[in-house]
C-alpha cells in the first residue's frame, strides 16, 4: 500500500475548519437559547450537544468536499483523454 504524507498545511486547514464548525455550532445553540428564552446556563450545560452537532457538521463538509474533489477529478479526467 502505498504510504500518505499529510502536510501540516493540510493539518491546518483541517483544524481551521473544525474550528469553524464548532463556531456555528455554538452560534447555533445561542441563537435557540435566545429563540426559546431559556436561561444561559444552558451555553455550558448542552456542551456536549454542540460537539457533536459540530462533528456532525464537519463530517457533512468532508462528505461535500469529497464529492467536489471526486467529481473534478473525474472531469479533469474525461477532458484529458478527448
Amino acid at each position: 500500500m502505498k504510504d500518505t504524507i499529510i502536510t501540516g498545511k493540510r493539518k491546518k486547514i483541517e483544524i481551521i475548519t473544525l474550528a469553524a464548525c464548532f463556531i456555528i455550532a455554538c452560534i447555533v445553540n445561542i441563537y435557540a437559547i435566545i429563540k426559546f428564552n431559556t436561561s444561559w446556563s444552558e451555553v455550558f450545560t448542552s456542551l456536549g450537544y454542540v460537539l457533536v452537532f459540530s462533528v456532525a457538521l464537519y463530517i457533512t463538509w468532508s462528505i461535500i468536499r469529497l464529492a467536489y474533489y471526486l467529481i473534478r477529478n473525474l472531469l479533469q479526467r474525461r477532458k484529458d483523454s478527448n
